[in-house]
């Protein structure tokens, strides 16, 4: 079998299951099966592929089709800002809005040197993609769980700024010794009985622990705040990404604790995502 007639039977199967993306994905994961670029695999349709590699594409598939299992976690990666990262089912996969966060952040602090603090930091996407665009800036990256901060790690190492970060495992509720310039979030803020609504592939895939906001879906976003009171420096930033339809909440608890809102981020359908807020103490 050729390129051509697998990438028409993988489109087919994936369609029949209603994935959207049924063609990108198709190509994507024959893509990673013959170790090739997905525009190479666009060049190359005529190549006869093994009975090893039908297979393997066949099993992939089926993983994407029968189980609707995101397509990042079957290849093991997800492109963010720049990079190709590294992403498995004990991190989130991240989103285009957190990408918007990144950016304002990077034109923010241009030409500056900020000691950031990412809380809980999954797959390290955020802070690894700051720093490596602010190389004279330093930070400390903190997650709860062990093997999203083995991720991390992963991705500092290929993007070679093992001596800009420092991982650690604890919570907000710890205790720190430094005052930051940056702290930055993006903390679980889903609604806990709306875990059981989401689309089967967040709710069968993605760590829980990165989705569940508690009650109110405030829990983490309120320890950010109260904690990033006495580890800000003051003028400070606090960057929170949020969910949908928060904004106002969250905005009133960033008032009640003497955050100023500096700047307001929205998705591409017109949502407030991130607030960036500045301590006025």
């Amino acid at each position: 079998m050729i390129v051509k007639e697998l990438l028409k039977e993988g489109n087919k199967i994936l369609r029949n299951n209603h994935i959207k993306t049924s063609m990108l994905d198709a190509e994507i994961i024959l893509s990673m099966v013959i170790n090739k670029t997905r525009e190479n695999v666009l060049l190359s349709e005529d190549i006869k592929l093994s009975k090893r590699q039908i297979n393997h594409f066949n099993h992939l598939i089926r993983r994407r089709a029968e189980k609707k299992e995101p397509i990042a976690y079957i290849v093991n990666h997800k492109n963010f800002w720049n990079y190709e990262i590294l992403v498995d089912r004990n991190t989130l996969i991240p989103r285009p809005e957190t990408e918007l966060m990144v950016e304002k952040l990077i034109c923010h602090f241009k030409n500056k040197k900020p000691f950031i603090l990412d809380v809980g930091t999954g797959s390290g996407c955020i802070i690894l993609s700051l720093l490596d665009e602010m190389p004279d800036s330093k930070g400390i990256a903190i997650d709860v769980s062990f093997k999203a901060l083995q991720i991390a790690k992963k991705n500092c190492k290929r993007l070679n700024l093992l001596s800009q970060v420092k991982f650690m495992k604890k919570s907000i509720k710890s205790n720190f010794n430094y005052k930051f310039d940056l702290i930055v979030s993006n903390p679980p803020y889903i609604e806990r009985h709306k875990l059981k609504n989401l689309d089967p592939g967040i709710r069968n895939f993605e760590p829980k622990i990165a989705l569940d906001g508690g009650n109110d879906g405030l829990d983490v976003i309120r320890k950010v705040i109260y904690k990033s009171r006495k580890i800000l420096k003051l003028n400070g930033l606090l960057a929170l990404e949020i969910g949908n339809g928060q904004y106002k909440k969250v905005s009133k608890i960033l008032s009640d604790n003497n955050f100023k809102e500096k700047f307001l981020i929205k998705d591409y359908k017109d949502n407030v995502r991130c607030i960036i807020s500045t301590l006025v103490i």
